[in-house]
This record gives C-alpha cells, sequence and structure tokens, in this order.
C-alpha cells in the first residue's frame, strides 16, 4: 500500500473529493512530512505553513457545504522558484534577488490555484536554472532522496526531489534544455515538456527571443500530468505565443493509446555517448513498447548537434532577465553565468541568422522523422545522478564528452519546439533512476501522455519510491 506522501495527486484528489480526507488533514500531513525530511534534500527553500493551512481549512469547510473548488482541491503545491507566486520571493537562487517579493501569480500558478491546488512553498533551483544540477549560494545544494550525495538534477531540481521524497503530490517546472525531463529521470519522476506555447508562461516584462523555455509538470504518474496539463493548457493574452486549449482533455483519452505505432529507437542521436548501465535500462523499456504489440525500428538517422547555439540561443532569454542588475550586482552573480552572458552581448544579426538556420535544419530532419514514426525513443540522461555539488561528468565509461555531452538528448527538443516526456526506465545496478525520453511531434502531448500510460501499466513505478 504507498504510504499517504507517496500517493498520485489523482488518488489524493479523489480520497478529498469522496471526503476520506480533507484538505486540511492533507496540508497538515505535507507540512509535517516537510518538516522531518526537507532538512537532509534541502528541496523547499521557503514555506507557507501558516497561509497554507488557512487555505486548507476554508477550503475543509467549503466541500463539507457541498461547494466544489476544482480537479485539485486541496492538494498542496511545490512552485519553482524560477516562477511568481503572490507574496513570496522569487529569488531566482540568486542573491541579487534574495528580497524579489512577487505581486502577481503567474498564468501556470494561477491557473493550478483556480482549480484548487494550494502553494505550500517555493522549490530549489540552480541560478537563474543555469545548470542541470540544483545549487546556487543563496539557498545551497539539493540533494537526490535516492541517495543524497548525488543531484536530483536541475534545473527543476528542487521540484523532483520534493516529489520523489514525498514531500508534495504536485510541482510546477519548467524546461529550456531539459529542466523538467533531466531531474525526472535523475529522481525516478515522470515529467513532460509540451509543446511550445502549450501552457502560457508569464506575465513577464519582456517576450522571449529563444522561444525555447517551456513550462510543465513533475509528477508521480502519468495521469496526474495529464490532470495538471488539463488545468493549465491554452492560451492567455499575456504570452503572444501561448497555443489555443486542445480539442479534448488530455486525461479523458489516456487510456487510448492507439494500436501498432511505428516507434524509432534512437541510442545516441548519431553523436552521444551513454553510460552502459544507462543503456541497459534504456533498452529493457523500449523492449516494454515491443511487447505491448507497437513496432520498434533501430533510427539510423542523426540530428545535427546544435548544442553550441542552443547554448546561446537561451542565454539571450537569461540576459534579459538580468541585464539591468548584472553590472551592479556582477560580483553576487556565478561567475560562470556572468562569462556566458556577456558573451551575450557579442550576438550579431550574422549570428542569429546561422543559429536560425541549424534550427530549420533540425526541423527538416525531424520533420523526415515524423512522417515515417509516430513517436521517438531516446535515453532521457546519458548518466546516472553525480555528485549533488557537482561538476557534471567531463566523460562517460572512460570516453570524453563536451560539456553539453551530459544532457546530449534534452535541448533538441526545445530547440525544435516538439514535446518530449521522460519516463522511469528502472534503477541502475547502484540503485539510481534512469529515464527514457519519448518525443513526439508538435502538438501531440496527447500520444506522448497515451504511450506513457500504457508502458507505465506494464512496467509500474508507484510503489518503488526511495521514502
Amino acid at each position: 500500500m504507498t504510504s499517504i506522501c507517496y500517493k498520485p495527486a489523482w488518488e489524493l484528489a479523489d480520497l478529498i473529493a469522496k471526503k476520506e480526507i480533507s484538505p486540511l488533514e492533507l496540508m497538515r500531513d505535507t507540512l509535517e512530512r516537510i518538516e522531518q525530511v526537507n532538512p537532509g534534500l534541502n528541496a523547499f527553500v521557503a514555506l507557507r505553513p501558516e497561509a497554507a493551512l488557512a487555505e486548507a481549512a476554508a477550503m475543509t469547510k467549503a466541500i463539507s457545504k457541498g461547494e466544489n473548488p476544482g480537479p485539485l482541491a486541496g492538494l498542496p503545491l511545490g512552485v519553482k522558484d524560477l516562477e511568481d507566486t503572490a507574496g513570496m520571493v522569487t529569488s531566482y537562487g540568486s542573491i541579487p534577488f534574495r528580497d524579489n517579493m512577487a505581486r502577481e501569480d503567474s498564468i501556470q500558478v494561477a491557473r493550478l490555484k483556480a482549480a484548487g491546488a494550494i502553494v505550500v512553498g517555493k522549490t530549489n533551483v540552480p541560478e537563474f536554472g543555469f545548470t542541470g544540477f540544483t545549487k546556487n549560494r543563496l539557498h545551497g545544494i539539493t540533494r537526490n532522496p535516492w541517495n543524497p550525495e548525488r543531484t536530483p538534477g536541475g534545473s527543476s531540481g528542487g521540484a523532483a526531489a520534493a516529489i520523489a521524497g514525498g514531500l508534495a503530490p504536485l510541482c510546477t517546472g519548467s524546461d529550456a534544455g531539459g529542466s523538467i525531463r533531466i531531474p525526472s529521470s535523475y529522481s525516478g519522476c515522470f515529467g513532460i515538456k509540451p509543446t511550445f506555447g502549450r501552457i502560457p508562461a508569464g506575465p513577464a516584462p519582456f517576450v522571449s527571443t529563444s522561444t525555447m523555455v517551456v513550462m510543465g509538470p513533475l509528477t508521480r504518474c502519468v495521469r496526474d500530468a495529464a490532470l495538471y496539463l488539463d488545468c493549465t493548457a491554452g492560451q492567455h493574452p499575456a504570452d503572444p505565443y501561448s497555443l489555443p486549449a486542445p480539442a479534448a482533455p488530455y486525461l479523458k483519452g489516456i487510456e487510448e493509446c492507439p494500436r501498432r505505432l511505428k516507434i524509432a529507437f534512437s541510442p545516441d542521436l548519431g553523436y552521444a555517448v551513454v553510460q552502459k548501465e544507462i543503456m541497459s535500462c534504456v533498452e529493457k523499456a523500449v523492449k516494454a513498447f515491443e511487447e505491448m504489440g507497437h513496432d520498434v525500428d533501430l533510427w539510423s538517422g542523426s540530428l545535427p548537434d546544435t548544442g553550441d547555439v542552443w547554448g546561446a540561443l537561451i542565454a539571450t532569454d537569461i540576459y534579459a532577465q538580468l541585464c539591468e542588475v548584472l553590472e551592479k550586482e556582477r560580483e553576487q552573480i556565478g561567475r560562470t553565468l556572468v562569462a556566458v552572458l556577456d558573451g551575450t552581448r557579442d550576438m550579431t544579426i550574422a549570428r542569429f541568422t546561422t543559429i536560425q538556420q541549424l534550427r530549420a535544419r533540425l526541423n527538416a530532419v525531424l520533420e523526415s522523422l515524423f512522417d515515417e514514426f509516430d513517436l521517438l525513443l531516446t535515453p532521457t540522461m546519458p548518466t546516472e545522478a553525480f555528485a549533488a555539488e557537482g561538476p557534471p561528468p567531463s566523460e562517460i565509461d572512460g570516453k570524453p564528452i563536451p560539456l553539453l555531452g551530459a544532457v546530449a538528448f534534452t535541448y533538441p527538443f526545445n530547440f525544435s519546439g516538439h514535446p518530449a516526456a521522460s519516463v522511469p526506465a528502472g534503477l541502475t545496478p547502484t540503485g539510481l533512476p534512469a529515464g527514457l525520453q519519448i518525443v513526439a511531434p508538435r502538438h501531440r502531448e496527447d500520444l506522448i501522455l497515451q504511450a506513457a500510460r500504457a508502458y507505465e501499466k506494464v512496467r509500474p513505478w508507484n510503489d518503488g519510491w526511495p521514502g
């Protein structure tokens, strides 16, 4: 029997709807669990216990009167500390922003609250989400519940640690190059990066130039993610890139995975190196799709390696956030981040044109791939989780890798805009999670969720949490 602290969000919501547990009881249990476990993980860096309890008490009273506060009624919510929650500091994990009090909710948070979720606190991030592990000089290091000596990943590392550590059933995430999928893989969670624009971003004082940052969930199971997307997807006037709501609710169709899908499997995308223990887990996960009756073929193609241009482009969004304080506070900002932002000032029209030309090449390859296949499977991460304090690995099984070789499978699909998710693929011999990435054509989050749910049923993971 799954402990209450590890029950999926949909199941907790069902228990609340049936009045078998109240929002107030759940919030008390959640805060008690955070008090016990968070000191060893540092998943949450700020809490609002009194306000959360008061809101839970009010919701309990409303439910007792027959009111329906929404599909997420009473569920404790962790909010990534790159995202605004009214009345709480959004620090971005950065010392100059330690007193940056948010006046309003982000669109994503506002929609989750409107569906009944109750914000319990803010989850830790690397400074401005810049690295694939969660460490900053303001709030310190976040640790992996499977092994506290290892990282949960980043940049949604605090969120992943909260989910895997049994601290919260739902957490917001964002993904610019893998920041939902990396920690989902390292921490054994489910995480989906939707199509760019599926969940509106902002409100923000600038419009993204990279068009790569995507909002999305980290959850314990696929059904939770479908429920989350149903509550958050749909256009908003504050985000000019936001997409209309999908034609049908994701949760309604989650059990309807098509038969005999044509699926491509790429173990390396043509350039990546993968730890042998990870590949062993991934190959078993891929085999499950064959056993379900789908046609899985080894993809012989390759993607252009877009790592350098992806890095240059995402830096433009971070620079837009930091430009006004960069000179005044540069000594308080991480040196590597400062160096990258200084380089962004040299971005020229010629350089930007080259980046967009490579983007077109990448999309041409993916267009051809998805003309032939319904889905693409890859490892999510090339390695198991590394040391909590970093740095990322510089070699895999004795083979040197480039800097972005440690996240080789995630950033291409931010650059292209395709939806992608990470499902647990098993544990390595050291007891650390591995992840399988599922990629679909643009706007086909429904197909990812259906395939992931079918996989989850044949290889369930919800009774195997570290706590």
